[in-house]
């Protein structure tokens, strides 16, 4: 399935770069109406744009997935998602092996929220399980492992994760 953004007036082949950082409006009644989420449409370039909108469809239509989100940096995504699924005295099962930023996320700013990180080792999967607690919302890894460049056993630990 191809899917792409509307053409414009000049008849482009591919959308073109949409480099503004906000989007101009006819109307005050339309204005107000979008940013009350009454209206959907392109506020400010952090928010939407025409090129990231493209590029979460063309996402979506290659996973078959419902919805997604596109994010300027990994960590962004990271910290994103684990403020989404975590509360005060949440937890979190990690492998020891990660991305240096993240281990920085899971050691000084998880912490101040009261969400606490149990780690395993690479070669330790099979202790996972015993990692986990009744407040046990995410079981995060990244493989390949960053900076060993561990893989890990997704098929394993995808069935610990469907346990739980």
């Amino acid at each position: 399935m191809r899917t792409q953004t509307e053409g414009s007036q000049f008849s482009e082949h591919s959308t073109p770069l949409y480099l503004t950082s906000s989007f101009v409006f006819d109307y005050a009644e339309d204005m107000r109406a979008s940013f009350a989420e009454e209206k959907e449409r392109n506020l400010y370039s952090r928010f939407t744009d025409p090129n990231t909108t493209e590029f979460v469809n063309k996402i979506i239509a290659m996973e078959g997935a419902e919805t997604g989100y596109a994010f300027v940096t990994g960590m962004s995504a990271i910290l994103s998602t684990f403020a989404a699924l975590l509360n005060a005295g949440g937890h979190v099962v990690s492998c020891r092996s990660v991305f240096g930023s993240t281990h920085s996320m899971f050691t000084k700013f998880l912490p101040k929220w009261n969400i606490e990180t149990s780690y395993f080792k690479v070669n330790k999967v099979n202790l996972v399980e015993s990692l986990i607690q009744p407040n046990t919302k995410i079981l995060y890894i990244e493989t390949s492992t960053n900076p060993a460049a561990d893989i890990l056993d997704l098929e394993l630990i995808g069935v610990i994760a469907k346990k739980t």
